[in-house]
């Protein structure tokens, strides 16, 4: 019996769904291509009524239609990138909370928030890598970068530049952090109850003498002229370092001690109690960034609550440099220091 050949036809493949564009939304919406740029643009120079938002709004999301960024770029003649390069430092929930707070105020304002986090260079080197994503603002944390960086970034397009340190860098707007505010609070508190031999953590996690040298430091002159004395105390983040550090406290004759921060006097405060040092009757402890552990110990940790800048604030002061890049550089105090006593010290 002769073998008879069939072709089954293949099943067609599925067509493929083709990328929707901002003509398709102006289909569905029943509005002109321009308005629905101006709607999801969030354009405030043209009024466009509710309803119509509304039902750009409502086409979009049905098509899952996403605005394209670099078409938007060039129409704009910039990015709505902000770039924020990552810490090369440990940070807490205080800087954490910041952060937050700045990210979603520069949303509101229509832009695109990129943290950086990037091993191997850092300051001018590495603002030649931030400089390739070619962002319209670059937030940078710390020190480090200095005024050669600043004008590479300028030079490749970004309008806005803005340091959170210490200093000023010049070409670039700056927010003052005067962290030896903080220690000239906790050392004024604990000389005035009655503390003359005071100890000062300083931790030794790479990265974080940026904020414990200047911490120091305002103890330091805090208690000039005083008569009082001031110990430096080097101190890891490990329980037996802790231990270690408390088992010589009678040694060292300390009466009083600021801890660097909350965590660090966390810390100390644990391996104290195990030695039997009595916080306050012996040795009064204060801390820094009035975190929550804090009101958790007992005794209460008495603390220096830092006030960082609003990141609403800082939002504005980006959006206002990169419509406005020619203006007047600002150079803002931001950081606020101010002792919670509690039953610590």
């Amino acid at each position: 019996m002769p073998y008879v050949m069939v072709q089954i036809p293949k099943t067609p493949a599925p067509a493929q769904r083709s990328v929707p564009t901002s003509a398709d939304v102006a289909r569905l919406a029943g509005v002109s291509r321009a308005t629905v740029s101006y709607v999801l643009n969030n354009t405030s120079a043209v009024r466009i009524s509710e309803p119509t938002r509304r039902r750009v709004h409502e086409a979009a999301e049905e098509l899952g239609y996403v605005p394209h960024a670099a078409a938007r770029s060039l129409r704009a003649g910039h990015s709505r990138m902000v770039l924020m390069p990552a810490p090369a430092i440990p940070v807490g929930s205080l800087y954490s909370r910041f952060i937050n707070e700045l990210q979603q105020a520069l949303g509101r304002l229509d832009y695109t928030v990129v943290q950086y986090g990037s091993p191997g260079p850092a300051g001018d080197d590495a603002a030649r890598a931030w400089a390739e994503l070619r962002p319209v603002a670059v937030l940078v944390p710390g020190s480090g970068l200095g005024p050669q960086g600043v004008a590479l970034l300028r030079r490749s397009g970004a309008r806005a530049v803005v340091t959170l340190g210490p200093e000023a860098v010049r070409g670039a707007h700056a927010l003052l952090m005067d962290h030896a505010a903080v220690g000239r609070a906790a050392g004024a508190h604990l000389y005035a109850r009655g503390r003359r031999r005071i100890g000062v953590v300083v931790p030794e996690e790479p990265g974080l003498e940026v904020f414990s040298r200047p911490r120091l430091d305002g103890v330091r002159r805090s208690l000039r002229g005083t008569g009082a004395t001031v110990t430096e105390l080097p101190l890891a983040y490990e329980e037996e370092a802790a231990a270690a550090l408390a088992a010589r406290w009678r040694d060292l004759g300390l009466d009083g001690v600021f801890a660097y921060n909350d965590e660090y006097a966390a810390l100390l405060l644990r391996a104290l109690q195990d030695e039997g040092v009595a916080v306050p009757g012996d040795t009064a402890l204060i801390g820094a960034d009035d975190l929550m552990v804090g009101r958790l110990l007992r005794p209460r940790l008495s603390t220096v609550h830092i006030e960082l800048p609003s990141g609403r604030d800082l939002a504005e002061l980006v959006d206002r440099a990169v419509r406005e890049p020619g203006a007047a550089l600002e150079r803002r105090e931001v950081l606020g220091a101010a002792v919670v006593a509690r039953d610590s010290s």
